[in-house]
């Protein structure tokens, strides 16, 4: 009897995944942008108000376990591309920091109950926290494949001070939110440009 791999559909279902949430979020900023231009002249006032929604746009989607939220990031890359992109992704990075803790209180009150190790996943970022600590949380937050959130239920799970987690957790999300803020002014860019 022959057996299909399973490798091989798993890395097509991730990558189909990947490639759904990113054209989700494209249109979703271009559909921000959209809704924009009417009141553009109104809002340039209320620029406090703009890295306050980033703030709590990014607090909200982080307070949630093992979701994607492709919305928060649409709508952090619009707003940067009307406003200081290095502040929104600094604001954006200290709401998303909060909102993480979530899943550090889940894991570290709820111990093994918050988190299975049969988890896809767990054993391999468990190994990563035990040999880098801090490093590996800043590397979590950082790249935008694997989910952070077992990140955060792990290093609650493992008792890792909070003066650790906190801020390698910034240091992971603030370049991913600065990279994404200027890449949304590139998008600007190209719609001004109408390329």
């Amino acid at each position: 009897m022959l057996q299909t791999p399973v490798k091989p559909i798993r890395w097509l279902r991730l990558a189909i995944l990947l490639v759904s949430l990113l054209a989700i979020s494209f249109g979703l900023v271009f559909l921000f942008q959209k809704l924009l231009t009417p009141i553009r002249p109104a809002l340039v006032r209320f620029d406090w108000l703009a890295y306050l929604v980033a703030f709590g746009i990014q607090l909200l989607s982080n307070l949630t376990i093992v979701a994607p939220v492709p919305v928060a990031s649409a709508i952090m890359i619009s707003i940067a591309t009307e406003w200081n992109p290095f502040m929104v992704a600094l604001a954006a990075s200290l709401g998303g920091t909060l909102g993480e803790l979530s899943g550090y209180f889940a894991g570290y009150l709820g111990e093994k109950l918050a988190i299975d190790e049969s988890t896809p996943g767990y054993s391999r970022i468990r190994g990563w926290m035990n040999r880098w600590g801090p490093w590996a949380i800043a590397f979590l937050a950082f790249q935008p494949v694997l989910p952070f959130d077992i990140g955060g239920l792990i290093a609650g799970a493992a008792r890792m001070p909070l003066w650790k987690f906190l801020p390698a957790l910034f240091l992971g999300k603030f370049p991913k939110y600065l990279i994404l803020s200027y890449f949304g002014v590139g998008l600007g860019l190209v719609r001004f440009f109408n390329w």
